[in-house]
């Protein structure tokens, strides 16, 4: 799915013993079998190879490794969690891979000021865990928080679940530790709301995806956790009632409404087929679900305020059926139905799948347009299209015709999302919303950004890493 381009030279034998001098043999790993688990992601489009894998211990081993690594001309890949979905935590075949899993403390958290400190490595439910026992709340929320790390989320600028009430990764950072491509340690671990003055370091690299430094440590904003919480689950009978209902829903929400996440029912067959335990809160099927969460900082509000809004949508014919959660275990399961819907696809053949954003107003109009195209190109192809809806991002996903031959399928990849994109672009949407552009959307780069634009973002890797030796081959 990437065109072929020049890769740095494998490091020689005493270059590999050099690395693994920095982190200690236990921590430098070359035998296939300990190699494995950081070689492939977990849809397997995408198998890597390397002589070499490091999982230092602290920013200091970091900086150790990226100064040989400019000295020898060595490219390295920096790996998280190994949760992203386009590739750009895999290496090809010649770089080492540095996995960031180790350090991961909780360097410290300040209640008072509404931060705390984590290493790269902390995972994502980790760092979730650290502000809730300070009483606090940290509002980045995706399926794979249990593993993915939060220094990855931060150099994908991963969205999620409460991106309409709390914005993407970038919104809930003050500041970063980042170790540079030649070995130097630019120390911006500021707790400040207001720093102006000059160019904002900090959203380079957030959103870069390992190209141009290796994030260490970030400050991260906590909030006040919310006294009350309600989630709904909203039967819709078709997109025009779901655009509506949105509507209606961020109005009544008046800036309580933290999630709005579209669901079609060929998805929840999916999850009911698959999931054992799981089963559809509906007594009737229906076309299309919403996934609503509301937060208040009053308590009992927010399941006053849910009800209200079922309420003023059944009548006003956008919401067919509705039931809000009674209890904490009771909305886990409406949010399983939600968080199951990607891993399910791959019990179900081939999945083709698009992770784009269009302005919300138009997601109707995509969704209808992408669904003719895709069932024109690929006759009894199953589109399970969901997601963000509050934020415009769907992932539209395609799914194999039943007893059709899965690589003769996932052959048609581009082909597919070639059509989606074109849909896409015609409506001022993007090609990447939320998992960033990593091996499988990089040549398409060109295609949907001004060369202004390719011409600043090389010059600004260049600038960064004039060696390119840092995640060679991804994002440009």
């Amino acid at each position: 799915m990437t065109a072929k381009f020049a890769l740095p030279a494998a490091p020689s034998a005493d270059t590999i013993r050099a690395f693994t001098a920095i982190v200690g043999e236990k921590y430098a790993l070359t035998d296939g079998n300990d190699q494995a688990p950081y070689l492939t992601e977990w849809r397997r489009l995408y198998q890597g190879k390397t002589p070499l894998i490091l999982r230092p211990g602290s920013t200091e081993e970091v900086s150790r490794i990226m100064a040989l690594a400019s000295e020898t001309g060595t490219a390295i890949v920096p790996q998280g969690g190994n949760t992203g979905l386009v590739g750009g935590q895999i290496p090809f075949d010649t770089e080492v891979v540095l996995s960031l899993q180790r350090m991961n403390r909780i360097r410290s958290v300040d209640p008072r000021g509404n931060v705390l400190i984590a290493e790269a490595g902390v995972t994502l439910a980790g760092v979730q865990k650290a502000a809730e026992e300070a009483g606090r709340l940290f509002p980045l929320s995706i399926g794979s928080e249990g593993s993915c790390q939060i220094g990855g989320n931060l150099a994908t600028n991963a969205g999620g679940l409460q991106v309409l009430a709390y914005g993407n990764a970038r919104n809930l950072v003050l500041g970063l530790e980042v170790v540079l491509p030649d070995g130097r340690v630019w120390d911006g671990l500021r707790a400040l709301r207001k720093d102006n003055t000059g160019y904002d370091l900090r959203d380079l690299f957030i959103g870069s995806e390992g190209t141009l430094g290796i994030i260490t440590a970030a400050v991260l904003r906590m909030l006040p956790q919310p006294k009350s919480k309600a989630t709904a689950y909203a039967a819709l009978p078709d997109l025009d009632a779901a655009a509506r209902f949105f509507e209606l829903a961020n109005d009544l929400g008046a800036g309580e409404l933290t999630a709005f996440e579209l669901m079609p029912r060929i998805g929840i067959d999916f999850v009911l087929r698959h999931v054992e335990g799981t089963r559809d809160p509906m007594t009737a099927e229906h076309p299309w679900y919403a996934l609503i969460e509301l937060a208040s900082q009053r308590p009992d509000e927010a399941q006053a305020r849910a009800e209200s809004l079922l309420m003023q949508g059944v009548e006003a014919g956008y919401v067919s059926d509705a039931v809000v959660a009674a209890s904490l275990t009771q909305a886990g399961d409406f949010w399983r139905l939600r968080e199951m819907l990607s891993e399910v696809q791959l019990y179900e053949g081939g999945s083709i799948k698009s992770d784009v954003s269009v302005p919300v107003a138009a997601l109707p109009e995509f969704l209808a347009r992408a669904t003719e195209i895709v069932t024109k190109l690929v006759p009894g192809c199953r589109p399970v299209p969901f997601g963000h809806y509050g934020d415009g991002n769907i992932h539209y996903n395609v799914s194999q015709p039943e007893g059709a031959d899965k690589a003769a399928f996932l052959a048609r990849w581009d082909e597919v999302t070639h059509a989606i994109n074109e849909v896409v672009l015609e409506l001022g949407g993007s090609i990447s919303a939320e998992h960033g552009i990593g091996r499988m959307k990089r040549d398409l780069l060109p295609e949907v950004k001004a060369p202004l634009e390719i011409e600043l973002m090389r010059r600004i890797k260049s600038a960064f890493d004039p060696l390119g030796i840092l995640n060679p081959g991804k994002l440009l």
